[in-house]
């Protein structure tokens, strides 16, 4: 059956290896030649409640997940209770079938008003209250079922390693439910089998047990479905060199070719992930040579010539700790970061006011989730938006930059670190959880023509100058800045007002000057980033419909777009990711001329477009928005904006998502 894209779900218990599962069908998948996109769901719990991981296949670039299930791959009960009903007609459905009889309401992990609604779904077809039920229901809507005896295939397997018990060898039937989906796909199983090996590299007995196992199940796969299933196409081959990353070790690796060298975090999802993956490689290569570096005095300084550099990490006792340390290392002229949450980042508020008011050039990593409070830990929101520009007691400057997909926040953490340094001020890098937990398949990084931009740092401070302020009034209102223990370039910092040498005052005609100074970078900042950094427009610009976003709704935006211009509904987008300072000029010129305007955003009260109102006047048409804690996919976006298009509807609120 003619498709572009193929969408696969794995589920099953915490703890069970469903991650694992979906890293090895992902790998495999991209190392067939497939773009993949990859979207991980779990609870706020180590083992026992329900996660389950979608992922994307094409032979063109993926953006999105989508609603639609075309093979659904489990080993348990709850996976099939709660997302048979996801599954396309003529799609797929790899299952246990000796839990077929387990009735739903014993289920233990299934909360009740899912539960009851799907009873009530089953009642209305007349059928009963368990597993296989379900199964029937999927049967009837034209979806294709293949039931594999996980346990048999593992007792012969076990018979035939020398007598293995079944409970040692229980844990692979994820591996077995990917195998068997690479079976049906009609995929290289050579190229699962070392995507196999390179997810258990450090135990190479439990990789040879797992491949063994994939063999058997795709043998009985062949022998009992053999072109069975419709939903399946070639990939194409390679014509580059491509990584499958997600989204947290892009940063990590940004933050690297960035020059970072201090990193401090306090352990919270998802952002703990970043500073994991920074641990696992403290020293690393640096690939820049010498003749590069003279051409670059800038990156020189930040890169060993010896060809290894390394970071730092440290994990502090709070969130209070992490961002004054990192604001010390900064002060010592490291580049220096923290990642965080939402709960982290509330309480790093005041130390991000101290590094404002003594202009230290510190970057904040922060992953939003579910709120208020713990919220949604490992769910997704974008409601942090409007915290991270006005955080913080008193006013001070700080940069707002938000990437859009993963592509993005490689390059936006190098760049976060250039604007932090170029405007001796707090740079907050915003992105989210659907971002930092997922997987896709993106072309090399380039960082080529990367330039390391420290402003207007100083080692040395000539006396013959007069004696060193370290907060000089200046026409830029940025002052020429060194680090501590400089040669000659004594100063002071303070959580006070203070002066040009940085000794504390409280002379009312110093501190209009000095609020207007540290003020004035942001004006500074509005005239000199261009706007191409700022906002990127995308699709048919003479549409009469202009969507305007932030941040991950990106790519689902994009795949939908894509999807109406088939269909002579055409859409424009304009993608903001300068947040602060607002990009208020652009967007007062090129908005008006838009018969609609849409906003699309994942929180309750649309915050981007208050943002945009309150900087420019200007009132969207129809906000789209979503904070169920579950990401948009292109099949809400592709029915929403028509929608919004057809109806008018100043609100449009959308809550798809297992």
């Amino acid at each position: 059956m003619g498709l572009d894209k193929i969408s696969w779900m794995i589920g099953g218990a915490q703890g069970t290896g469903v991650d694992s599962a979906a890293n090895i069908f992902s790998r495999a998948a991209a190392s067939c030649g497939f773009y993949v996109f990859g979207k991980r769901e779990y609870y706020s719990n180590i083992k026992g409640e329900h996660s389950y991981f979608s992922v994307v296949l094409s032979n063109s670039k993926v953006r999105s997940v989508m609603d639609e299930v075309h093979l659904l791959a489990t080993f348990d009960s709850e996976t099939v209770v709660r997302h048979a009903w996801e599954v396309v007609p003529e799609g797929g459905i790899i299952y246990d079938p000796k839990l077929t009889s387990e009735k739903i309401t014993n289920i233990p992990t299934i909360e009740k008003v899912v539960k009851a609604r799907i009873l009530e779904q089953l009642k209305k077809e007349g059928l009963g209250e368990t597993v296989g039920d379900v199964i029937e229901v999927a049967k009837r809507n034209g979806v294709r079922l293949y039931p594999i005896p996980y346990m048999d295939l593992l007792r012969r397997l076990g018979d035939r390693l020398g007598g293995l018990q079944l409970s040692t060898l229980a844990r692979m039937t994820n591996v077995m439910a990917v195998a068997a989906s690479f079976t049906l796909l009609d995929l290289d199983e050579n190229k699962l089998h070392d995507a196999i090996r390179h997810i258990f590299k450090a135990k190479a007995k439990i990789a040879n047990m797992n491949i063994e196992a994939a063999k058997d199940t795709m043998e009985y796969m062949r022998e009992s479905f053999a072109g069975d299933f419709t939903y399946k196409f070639k990939p194409m081959e390679a014509d580059e060199e491509r990584y499958l990353i997600n989204g947290t070790s892009a940063v990590a690796l940004g933050k690297m070719v960035a020059g970072c060298r201090f990193q401090t975090y306090y352990p919270i999802t998802p952002a703990s992930d970043e500073s994991v993956y920074l641990e696992d490689h403290e020293v690393f290569p640096v690939e820049a040579d010498a003749a590069t570096l003279a051409d670059n005095p800038h990156q020189a300084e930040s890169e060993e010539l010896n060809g290894r550099g390394s970071i730092v990490v440290v994990q502090t006792e709070d969130e209070i700790a992490a961002i004054t340390m990192a604001t010390g290392a900064a002060l010592a002229g490291a580049r220096a970061s923290t990642a965080t949450s939402g709960p982290g980042f509330s309480l790093m508020a005041e130390g991000l006011g101290w590094a404002g008011m003594n202009e230290v050039p510190v970057v904040v990593t922060l992953y939003q989730r579910g709120g208020p409070s713990t919220g949604l830990p490992t769910r997704h929101e974008q409601a942090d938006m409007l915290f991270t520009i006005f955080a913080g007691h008193g006013e001070f400057p700080r940069l707002v930059i938000a990437s859009g997909d993963i592509e993005e926040a490689f390059y936006d953490a190098i760049k976060a670190f250039n604007y932090a340094e170029r405007y001796q001020t707090p740079v907050i890098h915003l992105l989210d959880k659907n971002i930092a937990n997922s997987t896709m398949t993106v072309g090399k990084f380039d960082y080529s023509n990367v330039v390391i931009d420290r402003g207007k740092l100083i080692t040395y401070w000539n006396p013959d100058n007069g004696e060193y302020k370290r907060f000089l009034f200046t026409d830029d209102n940025i002052s020429p800045r060194t680090v501590l223990g400089a040669p000659n370039g004594v100063f002071w910092n303070t959580g006070d007002e203070h002066d040009e040498f940085g000794h504390i005052t409280e002379e009312p005609t110093t501190r209009v000057r000095m609020m207007e100074k540290r003020m004035g970078k942001l004006e500074t900042a509005d005239r000199e980033i261009p706007d191409s950094e700022r906002v990127i427009l995308h699709g048919n610009l003479d549409s009469p419909y202009m969507i305007v976003s932030w941040g991950s709704t990106k790519g689902p935006i994009l795949v939908a777009m894509e999807y109406h211009s088939r269909t002579g509904l055409n859409f424009a987008f304009a993608q903001v990711k300068l947040l602060n300072p607002f990009p208020a000029k652009f967007l007062e010129h090129l908005l008006p001329r838009y018969r609609m305007i849409i906003s699309v955003e994942q929180n309750y009260s649309g915050q981007f477009a208050q943002l945009l109102r309150m900087r420019t006047g200007i009132k969207v048409d129809s906000m789209i928005v979503k904070y169920n804690g579950r990401p948009f996919s292109f099949s809400e976006l592709r029915d929403t904006l028509k929608k919004a298009v057809e109806t008018k509807q100043p609100k449009i609120v959308t809550s798809t998502g297992a």
